[in-house]
């Protein structure tokens, strides 16, 4: 099966012209001198950190990792892609030679320089599928673009897609949502790597953005609740929420449920946090007394919800970025 690439043309996609004519595609990151000296992808991860210590590190591995790609994968054969900015369309060819580290070639910077015969036909952006438009989008410098092959020869060939607007809208609706499920599973993650202490904050954040007072309980023996929350300030009002978070993997059960219950003040409402889930037992007696469940899932898409109404300080626990799609 042909490999698919996309190789970007510069940041300002200013290198196409030197790249037709003398049939090559390059990248940058000279810094990290010629990828083949380096045995490993993980020796060329360690020059990245070392170069560029004033990037975050997964940048310096992203960066690398695509440098890696570029000259250890890419063989002859491999079909190669580039958009044109000014124009809207994508120049596809042929590689014919692979990776060399060479200065003169390109310029100073792009001294990683593949072979490439390009085709002389460029391919409209308005002519692809939602689906190859969204994947052929990403701000990547090198990745794979092998779902999109057929596709790509096929326009070569002049065979227009015929599919409607109505499909193109339902596959942008899945890329979307694809989008939404992989942000919520990344800030999962970071959630779950907070530890016991900030999770409680990060709850304790969350009723604040509700409209709750809060009283978080000090480092040691809690009497089974860990925050208090209630709509004055003295605490008198009622509702009152009593909170009990458990952070780990392992379920919470019934028991833990039963003592939340127990604890003063008896008719308070409860609230159950765990990270690691519930047991069935656990579930059964949450439902029968009137407890709200939260587990990672459900506390993420709660903390997502009301992230804009957080206390600064509980916001620096769980730094996010708004991102925006089309409707």
């Amino acid at each position: 099966m042909t490999k698919w690439w996309m190789v970007r043309a510069g940041s300002n996609n200013n290198l196409i012209p030197i790249w037709r004519q003398n049939s090559v595609a390059s990248i940058g990151w000279s810094e990290l001198g010629n990828p083949k000296s380096y045995l490993t992808r993980e020796n060329l991860i360690q020059k990245a950190h070392d170069v560029y210590e004033d990037e975050k590190p997964p940048t310096r591995i992203n960066w690398a990792s695509q440098v890696w790609r570029f000259s250890h994968e890419i063989e002859t054969g491999d079909r190669i892609i580039t958009f044109t900015k000014d124009k809207r369309e994508y120049l596809i060819g042929t590689v014919t030679a692979v990776h060399i580290h060479d200065n003169t070639l390109v310029n100073d910077h792009y001294s990683n320089v593949i072979g490439v015969k390009w085709e002389t036909k460029q391919i409209p952006r308005d002519d692809l599928s939602q689906g190859a438009k969204n994947s052929l989008g990403s701000t990547l410098t090198v990745f794979r673009v092998d779902d999109w092959g057929v596709e790509l020869e096929g326009l070569l060939r002049g065979h227009v897609s015929t599919k409607s607007d109505e499909v193109d809208e339902e596959e942008e609706e899945i890329i979307k949502e694809d989008l939404i499920q992989k942000a919520l599973t990344m800030i999962q993650d970071k959630v779950d790597k907070l530890d016991p202490w900030q999770m409680q904050e990060l709850v304790a954040g969350l009723l604040q953005a509700m409209g709750y007072n809060v009283r978080v309980s000090k480092k040691g023996p809690d009497g089974g609740v860990d925050i208090l929350a209630h709509k004055d300030a003295f605490g008198f009002e009622k509702p009152i929420i009593k909170v009990q978070v458990k952070h780990r993997k392992s379920t919470s059960g019934g028991p833990e449920i039963q003592q939340l219950l127990g604890a003063h003040p008896i008719d308070a409402n409860s609230l159950f946090v765990s990270t690691g889930g519930f047991t069935s037992q656990a579930e059964a007696i949450a439902k029968n007394n009137n407890v709200k469940l939260l587990d990672l899932e459900d506390l993420v898409n709660s903390l997502v919800y009301w992230y804009g109404e957080m206390p600064n300080e509980t916001r620096s626990l769980l730094p996010l970025q708004k991102m925006y799609v089309p409707e």
